[in-house]
């Protein structure tokens, strides 16, 4: 049955709104048509039709965390708002099983005359849950939204902040079953932000949250999987990792082409299992142990190679066509294809200069298996105020020496870019998602994203 694993079904959905040109049309719309077919006439159409869905298909199975992403306009609200109810499809079929509990937009739900206190009850009982429980969760509930004595306050003298605040509050003791939230998070302060966040961590352990967001690095944080909508239409669904990259691809070629640059994206979608073969070990670790060196983070490095690459896209201006990983203890002629974390290591990207441009930069990012950004730099602040002059034809190489930090187990990738412009404002010639990947393992960090090395730690008693 349905409610046996999925949790929210959509089916053809679409959605059409009649866009009026002045108030009288809506008035013609309402009469003329029926009066002139009474007389067996075709009466004429007085609105324009919008369609802020097309055609949309999915379903969510339970305990799943599905993001959402796309502009503005481009129908995320819209589905959100039939998902929960509150908005019927013009065709179409919409499935929930289970309590739903959303965050659609400021103060949803509530009656801006009542106080915060008297939302609360008036909010969990649409809600479904008895008015003894909500008298049991009332100060939990306060506590977490943290507005204090503004409670007894109507809530029209509150701030956007607290309006959040108070929503949220209210939907993280409901016992929903979905959670549906859409952005209103960006409005709240970054210490109820964090409690927001530790709160949907927690859910997703026991529910299923449908997600939508501009943050790009909050879906890929969140999801495990995400859903394109492009002007009412799925573009993509799929990994959360691919689909964000992809619509930041797209939103990049998008904004470079209002400037009349062409920026073309290209995403292989040929899938692989193999990740390249990984360099022979340059040097003896056990050799590191004996000089008092203990090879607790070991990075495992697969080779660069062009044709594994998935997710590429850019003006076509330069090409990357090399990228390396070297351990500087082994020397910068031989790639270091097995190091640890804690080490000096350095990354070098070469490409060819294909087209005119003005002002190269190039840069990396290091990522997790989720696709999070964990650091990465570029080369346009060293040469600000002297940018390097290239012509067609020549080559590039840029070379980024660091600390790798230790990483917890697992695989990571690292992303490459060739661009010209500024920081703020600059055209991706080349873009490779994944261009390395690289595997840590004997980590002995447990928590956090990144470790840095410690040169020495100690406890004194004074």
């Amino acid at each position: 049955m349905f409610c046996d694993e999925t949790a929210i079904g959509v089916k053809g959905i679409s959605k059409c709104y009649e866009m009026y040109g002045k108030p009288s049309d809506r008035l013609k719309q309402m009469l003329l048509p029926e009066l002139f077919g009474a007389i067996g006439r075709k009466g004429k159409q007085y609105y324009k039709e919008f369609w802020a869905l097309r055609d949309i298909s999915f379903s969510v199975k339970k305990g799943e965390t599905v993001g959402i992403i796309g502009r503005n306009g481009s129908g995320k609200s819209t589905l959100l708002q039939m998902i929960c109810g509150t908005l019927q499809p013009t065709s179409g079929d919409v499935m929930v099983c289970g309590r739903v509990a959303a965050l659609l937009e400021l103060g949803a739900g509530f009656n801006p005359e009542f106080t915060g206190k008297e939302n609360i009850y008036l909010s969990g009982l649409l809600y479904g849950v008895d008015e003894s429980l909500l008298k049991e969760r009332f100060d939990s509930i306060v506590e977490f939204s943290g507005i204090g004595e503004f409670i007894d306050q109507p809530v029209k003298t509150y701030s956007s902040g607290m309006y959040v605040r108070l929503a949220f509050a209210v939907i993280a003791h409901v016992d929903a079953d979905i959670l549906v939230i859409d952005e209103a998070l960006s409005v709240g302060d970054v210490r109820f932000g964090q409690k927001c966040m530790r709160f949907l961590r927690e859910f997703q352990k026991r529910g299923t949250l449908f997600f939508v967001s501009h943050d790009a690095a909050a879906v890929v944080n969140l999801c495990s999987r995400a859903v394109w909508l492009e002007a009412g239409e799925m573009r993509m669904d799929g990994d959360a990792s691919d689909v964000v990259e992809a619509y930041l691809a797209e939103q990049h070629a998008a904004d470079r082409e209002e400037l009349g640059v062409d920026v073309g994206v290209n995403f292989r979608r040929k899938d692989f299992n193999e990740k390249g073969k990984a360099g022979s070990m340059n040097r003896d670790f056990r050799q590191d142990i004996l000089n008092g060196r203990d090879p607790r983070n070991v990075f495992e490095v697969f080779e660069f190679h062009e044709d594994r690459v998935r997710r590429e896209f850019g003006s076509g201006a330069g090409r990357i066509f090399d990228v390396k990983l070297y351990d500087i203890a082994v020397g910068s002629d031989r790639k270091g294809m097995i190091f640890n974390g804690g080490e000096e290591v350095e990354l070098r990207i070469e490409a060819d200069v294909l087209g005119e441009m003005k002002n190269p930069i190039m840069g990396f990012y290091v990522k997790d298996r989720l696709g999070q950004r964990l650091f990465g730099d570029n080369t346009y602040i060293p040469y600000i105020d002297d940018p390097v002059s290239v012509s067609l034809g020549d080559k590039l190489c840029s070379k980024f020496r660091f600390v790798m930090p230790v990483l917890p187990n697992g695989d990571y990738s690292i992303d490459v870019a060739f661009a010209s412009g500024t920081q703020e404002d600059h055209t991706q010639h080349h873009w490779m998602h994944d261009a390395i990947i690289f595997r840590a393992t004997e980590s002995t960090m447990r928590t956090g994203l990144v470790g840095v090395p410690m040169t020495a730690i100690k406890l004194e008693v004074s």
